[in-house]
């Protein structure tokens, strides 16, 4: 089956979204393990640079956590509204990229931007990475690792668990406390 319609199909999304919009951190680590890997193989499919496309699930993800609020189950599931996030930060990040000049991809032309929920199109945050490099600056080694094995890596916190050594209840906790001081810390940034 294809993973966008698993994702449309998904109905364990209903509470994790409301867990999220009561800014529970554990909520955006499920919504990431479900979604991750996706959301980087649409992004990398879009840029084609592993770097950029790791930075910009980053930002699809924070962007999640940052308007939650707004998410209506009633116009659609999480997997979609999360893709359509993903894709609209990358065709934000290519358009960036084509006003620089010459020898920047452009889209592919197959890609067809009917398969994704309509979101309005939203600002470019030039300084998202910049804010989330000096929020990861200020976790603990221990839940540094956990966050970049979860989001650059793709890794569930199972397999987290498993690559640290560690108990998954210690990795959960790890990973609870780095997204609750990151937040912390892009809202002391954004203040």
């Amino acid at each position: 089956m294809f993973p966008l319609v698993l994702a449309v199909l998904s109905t364990e999304d209903g509470d994790v979204m409301v867990r999220l919009q009561r800014r529970e951190p554990q909520a955006l680590a499920e919504l990431y393990d479900r979604y991750g890997g996706m959301i980087y193989r649409l992004v990398f499919r879009m840029v084609r640079d592993p770097g950029i496309a790791e930075d910009l699930v980053q930002e699809t993800f924070l962007r999640a956590w940052n308007r939650a609020g707004g998410f209506d189950s009633e116009r659609g599931a999480a997997g979609p509204w999360l893709l359509a996030i993903a894709r609209n930060r990358a065709l934000d990040y290519l358009r960036a990229q084509s006003r620089r000049g010459p020898g920047v991809m452009q889209l592919n032309e197959t890609e067809h931007p009917a398969r994704f929920v309509d979101l309005l199109a939203e600002g470019l945050n030039f300084d998202a990475a910049r804010q989330i490099k000096r929020a990861m600056e200020q976790l603990s080694a221990d839940q540094r690792a956990t966050i970049e094995f979860a989001y650059f890596e793709g890794m569930s916190q199972s397999e987290i668990a498993e690559r640290m050594g560690q108990p998954l209840g210690t990795v959960k906790t790890w990973m609870r406390r780095a997204m609750l001081r990151m937040r912390e810390t892009m809202e002391s940034i954004n203040r």
